[in-house]
């Protein structure tokens, strides 16, 4: 089985401090914008997901999603979220603890790769 979203133990840690503060979460890619390409991170149902979004998997136990159009761009590599000292995005809940969440991505090699293309990524489907 091949990830397409994992987390580093820092990240783990927050997201587990996080869950205990604000109950199950949501993790979506952001794109850009306000608050760059930064992994946002909302209280479940908080954020709606939409038929535009895929959801690549889960870190920590909550799910993380992206844009269909943004995946389309990014399906070649791994995401690697991360829990860094700095300030998270002005919406998303780590923002308060002095860390922040962080994408960091590297390549899929060709056995990879073949494993991810008989296994496509979840669209969400409302």
């Amino acid at each position: 089985m091949v990830e397409r979203v994992t987390a580093t133990p820092a990240a783990l840690a927050l997201i587990e401090q996080l869950a205990r503060e604000h109950g199950p979460l949501l993790f979506h890619q952001s794109g850009g914008c306000c608050d760059g390409s930064a992994p946002m991170c909302f209280p479940a149902g908080e954020f709606m997901v939409g038929n535009a979004d895929v959801q690549l998997g889960e870190i920590g136990g909550m799910p993380f999603y992206m844009t269909g159009a943004q995946f389309e761009y990014w399906q070649h590599t791994q995401l690697i979220i991360d829990a860094v000292p700095g300030n998270g995005g002005m919406f998303s809940l780590e923002r308060p603890t002095g860390l922040r969440f962080l994408t960091r991505s590297r390549l899929y090699d060709d056995e990879e790769s073949a494993w991810l293309a008989a296994h496509p990524a979840t669209r969400v489907n409302l």
